[in-house]
């Protein structure tokens, strides 16, 4: 008999085992950005997965009417880019990427007001508005497990996860988001340990 649950107790903890392993290391490592898509920044510039330049990558999914966890990440990472600019590797080594999941609403020139407040300029070299299709924006969502839905008010309910992706694109760390979520030192120190 204490062979049978010395044998159930085993196989229970292989299976919890095999559980985290999948959703913390395995699932992430699936993780990237689908080639395929094409989207435009918030200036309706053609801005295409499969031809970006290789860098490491600060991946943020918002959207305008946000009244609080998007526009403090957002925030948060006008603050983590003055600390990367001082180390002279954004633009060059080191890019951000926002895209809305509220293409609908969010027009270019909501996206543009949005960038204005944040200091995103529209030749920017490391920071990119983007806007897509619903059906792209799912797919782009979907790659990451992002989930958001519309309750019918406008107001989104939306994961709320930050994705760092290496050079090819593949994520390699999520973070929170918001004032509490979003740690800009903790996102800066995997960022160099990423890029060094």
């Amino acid at each position: 008999m204490k062979k049978l649950y010395w044998t159930l107790g085993s196989l229970f903890v292989l299976c919890v085992g095999a559980g985290i392993f999948y959703f913390s290391v395995y699932r992430q490592w699936q993780m990237e950005l689908p080639r395929n898509i094409t989207m435009e920044t918030a200036w309706g510039e053609e801005y295409r997965f499969g031809e970006m330049k290789p860098k490491v990558r600060l991946l943020e999914f918002v959207y305008t009417n946000c009244p609080d966890i998007c526009p403090n990440t957002t925030f948060k990472m006008t603050k983590l880019r003055q600390k990367l600019e001082k180390q002279h590797v954004f633009g060059n080594k080191v890019e951000f990427i926002t895209i809305t999941i509220d293409p609908k609403r969010d027009t270019r020139e909501k996206l543009q007001a949005y960038a204005k407040t944040f200091g995103i300029k529209q030749n920017d070299k490391g920071w990119v508005l983007l806007r897509g299709s619903e059906q792209d924006t799912k797919k782009v969502a979907d790659a990451f497990s992002f989930q958001y839905r519309d309750p019918g008010n406008g107001m989104l309910i939306h994961t709320t996860n930050t994705y760092l992706l290496n050079k090819n694109n593949r994520v390699i760390a999520q973070f929170g988001m918001g004032k509490k979520g979003f740690d800009t030192e903790e996102v800066y120190n995997a960022i160099m340990d990423e890029i060094q």
